[in-house]
Formats: C-alpha cells, structure tokens, sequence
C-alpha cells in the first residue's frame, strides 16, 4: 500500500490525532494545536488546495510564499523522477560535482543581472533560505578576513527583518519574539528600524523624504559601531514576514549609496522577492541596487523540493578563491541533484510561460488595482503592494487611523474567518498579507478579491457585536 493510500484511509481525526501525538510543528504553541487540531491539507492543484474534509481552499500566500507556478505541474515531478532514476543523490564535498548542479549554477548566473560591472557568476547551494543566510555569516567573515580586516564582523540587519529561523538566521533577523528564545542575537549582530512609514513617519515628512532618513539609520549605526568593525549590511528587498513593508523608491538609492562609503558588502535576501514575485528574476534590479550576495530558495523549485543558496558577487567570489585556500563550510545536501534538476524544470516553466511579464505586466497591474480597491472597506486603513505581494492594514477607526488593541487579535480572526470561507490569507499583527500563485489569471484575482471581502465584512461583523469598532 502505497503512502497516499494509507493516508486516504485515515480519516481526519485520526491523522490529527497522529499529528499531535508525534509532530512538533514549526512555529507553534504545541499545547494549544493539540487541542485544535491541524487543518490536514491532502492535495493541490493550480492556485488550490484541499482539505482532508474535501474543502476547496484558494492559495493566496503560494504555500509559504514560494509555490510560484502553481500546484500539481506533471513537469516538476517528470524532472525529479528522471533524476532519481538516473543520480538520486551525491555529494558535492572531496572535488566532486553533478550535472544538474552545475547547469543550474550556470543558468542562475545567466539570469542574475549585472549593475554596474558587479556580476554573479558563482553559486553557493544549501536547502533553504536559512542555512543560505549562515553560509552569507561565514563568507561574509572570511572575506574579511582574507582581506586583513579581521575585526570586520559585525552584520547590520533590520528590527521586523526575517533571515530564518536558525541560530544565525534569527539573529540577522529583527524578530523579538525570536530573539526572546535561545539568548538571541548571536554576538556581532546589529540592527536598525524598518523603513515602515506609517508607524515611522514624521507629520509633515513626505513618503520619499522618510526613504532617505529611513536608510540614513544606517549610516548612524555603523557610525556608532566604527566603520571599520562593521562588514555587511543584510535586508530583504520588501519585508515578507514583517508583514509585506514595502520601503520608498528612495530607500535603496540612499541605502547603497551609504554601503559604498563605507565599503561594507551588502547583502540582498530575496529568498521571497526572486524567482518572479516582483516581476524580475532578482528584486534587487527592480530596485536598482548592486548587492555582494543574494540569498535565494522557495521559489527557485515553485518549493517542490527542498534548494537554497547565494549568489556570490564577483567582488566576494574572486577574493575566496584566489586568496581562500579551503572554504571549511558546507552541507550535505549542497547541490543536490534531484532539487537542482528540479530548479531547472521550474525555471523553463517560468521562462516559458512567460511569468515574469505577466507578474511585471497587465496582471500585475490587475491585481495592484483589484487589491487598492479594498481601502473602500470600514476596517482597511492602509492598502500596499509590490509585485504579486500585497497587505491591508486593519484599523479600529478608519478616519483617525486608530488601530486595534492587540489583545483583541483582529488579525487573527480575521485570518480564521479566511480559512472558514476557502482562503489562506495570512495575519502579521492587523497585517493581512498575500503572495499568491504567479500564474494566477485576472479571474482568479476576482474570485480571490471576493473571498477576500468577505472575510473582512465578517470580521467586521464579530469586531461590531464586541463593540471593538
């Protein structure tokens, strides 16, 4: 009996049974989902998911911002069946590589743009976006110090910034929640504010004015560490999990601008924004900046198999093999081949079906317009969006812009009033944010802006017999 059959004949209480008796999910009060249940997700296809209990639910954050193409694509399964039928796996340590690992480090540097001569002609492989960010730790410090600047160690990142969830991910991210646990960050990590204008600006300050003195917090940082202690800058190109911020035009100019001086590497996590959500391969050519590194994963396999890497700028690349002698990090799973041959797979279907346009296009501009149109409802105080990206703010007093109190978790109900009608919207505070399918059509953005609606006007409902709005 094969595993899905055996699935198909458990019914829902017992698999949540299972669930909470052996699995410890990622992020979770243990305790609390014991006693609720997972909802148990059994299939998808398209921009849909179903439940265990034959529900239909409409996709709106791609899994987990990374299912870009789409569920069910026979392409991505051919891929990785064909390679496991020829190399299920090797490694890459002792001088030996795949086929597939280097054809998609050739294909990536292809699609990586150059600014301004800085090129990304080398990749670094791990299995996800986190242990790509500890790989961005160790070279960041072993450029410096093959340079002679071994002082050079301090990485700057932002407060309400995510890098991942392990020992150094959590510590380049701004999360406190995270920090709170495991004595967090690690030494030698900083950080700076958000350049989230609506709780950031000052009365009278212009959008474009707050870009530039949002990035001026770092230069202040790096002045008040001493320049020469600080090696690198790390920030997303729009925060994902902060809650979908989206800086002002003028952030990143004046934010490179300020690397430069200082000759510190920049790092861009784009382990959301790459692979087409913006519109672009990488988000950094959407807005114009010249990172050292670029960490990617999700969407680089439409999250089918497990990949992450860096790219590796030409400025660090040339100094770790010309002066680096061996680079003593590395994981088991780096380059492995079924998930490379995978990436490859997925690549052609983006390139194919032409997503990066289509996001970049008139169904981005769609789904820009269909989303702004939500400001109209009593509870949304703020709409933004950036590619396939998109965040409403919930408030309490729509013309003060009085937000709710967060023990009432207006978010979150919201949130379960979405999964309770077909849609998986996901609750950052009173953020509600969405990073759906890149194949989504103008229709499927009008069914999801109508499940959307609905969710809110039940919200609104319960927030309005508690007597909350």
């Amino acid at each position: 009996m094969s595993v899905l059959e055996s699935a198909h004949d458990l019914n829902t209480r017992e698999i949540q049974g299972m669930d909470a008796a052996h699995f410890l999910h990622p992020f979770t009060d243990f305790k609390s989902l014991a006693v609720r249940g997972s909802r148990v997700i059994t299939r998808g296809q398209g921009i849909y998911v179903w439940d265990s209990e034959g529900a239909q639910i409409l996709d709106a954050m791609s899994g987990l911002w990374c299912v870009n193409v789409g569920y069910g694509r026979k392409e991505l399964a051919d891929a990785a069946h064909a390679q496991m039928m020829t190399l299920p796996f090797y490694n890459s340590f002792f001088e030996t590589t795949n086929v597939p690992a280097v054809k998609l480090a050739a294909r990536l540097s292809s699609l990586a743009p150059s600014v301004d001569g800085r090129s990304f002609e080398h990749v670094f492989y791990s299995s996800s976006g986190s242990e790509s960010n500890d790989s961005n730790v160790r070279m960041v410090r072993r450029y410096w110090d093959l340079l002679g600047k071994p002082k050079r160690k301090i990485i700057i990142g932002r407060l309400n910034g995510y890098h991942g969830s392990t020992v150094a991910g959590a510590s380049l991210g701004g999360m406190s929640a995270m920090h709170a646990q495991g004595d967090l960050p690690i030494p030698d990590i900083a950080h700076i504010d958000q350049p989230y204008f609506l709780e950031k600006g000052l009365a009278g300050e212009s959008i474009e004015e707050f870009g530039i003195r949002a990035a001026g917090w770092l230069e202040e940082k790096i002045l008040s560490l001493g320049a020469e202690r600080v090696a690198a800058f790390i920030a997303e190109p729009v925060q994902g999990a902060g809650g979908v911020i989206v800086p002002p035009y003028t952030y990143w100019p004046e934010i490179q601008r300020i690397v430069d001086k200082y000759g510190i590497l920049l790092i861009s996590d784009e382990v959301i924004c790459a692979f087409g959500r913006l519109g672009h391969w990488f988000a950094y050519e959407k807005f114009g900046y010249k990172p050292d590194l670029v960490t990617f994963a999700k969407g680089v396999t439409s999250g089918y198999i497990p990949l992450g890497g860096v790219m590796v700028g030409s400025r660090v690349a040339q100094v770790l093999i010309e002066r680096g002698g061996e680079f003593a990090h590395g994981y088991t799973y780096s380059g492995h081949p079924v998930a490379c041959a995978v990436a490859l797979a997925n690549i052609d279907i983006i390139e194919k079906e032409g997503l990066l346009q289509h996001v970049r296009g008139d169904v981005g501009a769609y789904f820009s317009r269909r989303f702004g149109e939500l400001s109209d409802h009593p509870l949304v105080g703020s709409i933004q969006t950036c590619g396939f990206m998109g965040a409403i703010l919930l408030v309490r007093n729509k013309r003060s812009a009085e937000r709710f109190d967060p023990g009432i978790e207006a978010g979150m109900q919201c949130r379960g009033h979405c999964f309770r009608n077909g849609l998986i919207m996901r609750a950052v505070g009173d953020r509600m944010i969405v990073a759906p399918p890149l194949v989504m059509t103008t229709g499927d953005i009008d069914e999801m802006m109508q499940l959307i609606r609905k969710a809110l006007d039940f919200t609104l409902k319960d927030l309005t017999k508690r007597g909350l709005v």
